[in-house]
């Protein structure tokens, strides 16, 4: 069997097989390539647009995800409920409810950032689709009290940026992305700045703290959705002339005449703009997050990909040294803006991988009595399940889960679905179901109008949606807690999962479903009498260096 789809072809790429009945399941092209085909696969299109295949399309519009059917995945995971017992609530049926299962969490060494849900939004950045839908997202997370992270290469792409001795001093984008979130920022969430190569050599995150107040900064290593830098598409020569002024990669070379020329005559239509890789070492990382908090950050944050193995264990340790105040791995099969399209699906370590070593090289250290920073994981979550695996199956050390596309997804149907309201124009099957008014077909409306009354008409449309987005998780969270007898966040362990597969027991460590409870199991079925007393305590979660 091959896990990947659409070898040779891809809705992605607009790319298809002449006889899609008929492919070869190694190469991907159609078993028989016949001369005078005009070219619809991406073998076919390649030989007239070149690189410009290696990307999905349409840029600006759209987000994108792997997919590639990875052999291990949550599914492959079930969560334990039980019919005892009761954790963080008293054992009283009136009480264990699931309304009272808290899903509330807490990021950083001192001071910890509060989170009325326990979800990030890493790393939007100089992306289009990211700059539309900016304000709605940060209205979003800060209503629903979610941390969001403002991307690379915001103040390198922002026009109105002023440079003195190649260091930003003002930058409007950066500006309002920060002001967006803290005009609705409420005591919980918090906005956080990144930083990369170019970042870096800008002097971003000085600008940042001392220009803007951002109180927690991120440093990143990289993403789940490739293995090289941050990626846009630029429309104009200008722009593709100031951007490699400022110091990025740039192709073709707008400086060349030629092409210049090619571009004006519509030869082609989009420059490419690329970040540099990092080099990291232990000494520069140590250095840079020392620098930072000299500076007057209050948190640092680390953000990796899902590079090899070895790396993982490096952002583990330099994390521990350092004492950062979280440390975000990002699995491959995630989302992106922008990303080479088959590097984005053959690349790197998926996110069960991932997590169950990130398990693995965190109790190592633990028992070797090193600091533990707090845990954020993405890559590919979008549902209450997945939400609640990522939790269980490194627990007890996953304070968040990171999702980007998901909440993208909440923000632009909210835009969309308040347009149509206000236009006059909702969708047939949504009107007759629901209503065409706001109030109707937001079925959280009406908590929102509880907290800010009248000024609920301020809230940004996307941000309706995204609130109410996290509403539906943060309940669908508190059902699988109810059911697990788990009341907080910090008594989900891995014995809250059992494997479908002896696969993915292997993969990481949690019993496969036939093996689970075998010894608790067998102490019941030997007692002499039937009374049992069930405790908690044998799942008692391990001791953390926190």
């Amino acid at each position: 069997m091959s896990f990947s789809r659409g070898l040779n072809a891809s809705k992605a790429t607009f790319t298809k097989n002449r006889t899609p009945d008929s492919v070869s399941p190694f190469s991907g092209l159609c078993t028989t390539c016949l001369e005078g085909c005009p070219g619809l696969c991406e073998v076919g299109k390649s030989a007239f647009r070149g690189r410009e295949v290696l990307y999905p399309q349409p840029y600006g519009t759209t987000t994108f995800a792997s997919e590639k059917d990875y052999p291990v995945d949550f599914s492959h995971f079930n969560i334990m409920g039980t019919a005892v017992g009761a954790q963080g609530i008293e054992a009283d049926s009136d009480k264990a409810i699931f309304p009272a299962a808290s899903v509330e969490s807490k990021v950083g060494v001192e001071n910890p950032i509060k989170l009325k849900v326990p979800f990030v939004v890493p790393g939007l950045g100089s992306t289009k689709v990211a700059a539309d839908n900016w304000e709605d997202l940060a209205a979003g997370c800060a209503i629903s009290g979610a941390i969001l992270t403002i991307g690379e290469n915001v103040c390198g792409m922002d026009p109105e940026s002023i440079f003195k001795n190649g260091k930003v001093v003002h930058s409007p984008n950066l500006k309002k992305r920060v002001q967006n979130f803290r005009d609705w920022q409420d005591g919980y969430g918090e906005i956080v700045v990144q930083s990369n190569v170019e970042d870096t050599k800008l002097g971003v995150l000085e600008y940042a703290i001392g220009e803007l107040g951002v109180k927690a900064v991120e440093l990143k290593w990289g993403q789940g959705a490739k293995n090289i830098g941050g990626e846009v598409k630029v429309r104009t020569l200008e722009e593709a002339l100031t951007l490699k002024k400022r110091g990025y990669v740039v192709y073709p070379d707008p400086e060349d005449l030629y092409v210049q020329e090619l571009f004006k005559a519509g030869s082609f239509k989009e420059f490419e703009r690329h970040s540099r890789v990092g080099m990291v070492t232990e000494e520069s990382f140590l250095a840079r997050v020392e620098e930072l908090r000299n500076l007057g950050a209050e948190y640092v944050f680390l953000k990796t990909g899902a590079y090899r193995p070895a790396d993982l264990a490096r952002a583990v340790k330099y994390s521990s040294k350092a004492r950062i105040d979280m440390l975000t791995i990002d699995g491959a099969g995630g989302g992106t803006g922008m990303s080479p399209w088959r590097m984005m699906n053959e690349w790197g370590v998926p996110t069960v991988y991932l997590q169950s070593l990130l398990y693995n090289y965190l109790e190592r250290i633990r028992k070797q009595g090193e600091f533990i920073p707090n845990i954020c994981v993405a890559g590919g979550f979008s549902l209450e399940d997945h939400i609640y695996k990522g939790f269980a199956l490194a627990a007890p050390y996953v304070n968040a889960i990171g999702m980007a596309r998901a909440p993208l997804t909440a923000v632009m149907v909210g835009k969309t679905m308040c347009s149509a309201c206000d236009d006059g124009k909702v969708p047939a099957d949504v009107a007759k179901k629901y209503g065409t008014s706001r109030e109707q077909v937001f079925n959280s409306l009406h908590k929102l109008k509880g907290i800010y009354g009248n000024d609920i008409n301020k809230i940004p449309a996307g941000a309706l949606g995204l609130y109410t987005y996290f509403d539906r998780l943060q309940t669908g969270m508190q059902q699988l807690m109810c059911g697990s007898r788990k009341f907080a966040l910090e008594y989900i362990t891995r014995d809250d999962l059992v494997c479908l597969t002896r696969e993915a027991a292997d993969v990481s460590g949690i019993p496969f479903i036939m093996d689970a409870d075998s010894e608790e199991a067998d102490r019941i079925l030997s007692r002499s009498s039937s009374a049992e007393t069930y405790s908690f305590e044998q799942y008692k979660r391990p001791a953390s260096s926190k």
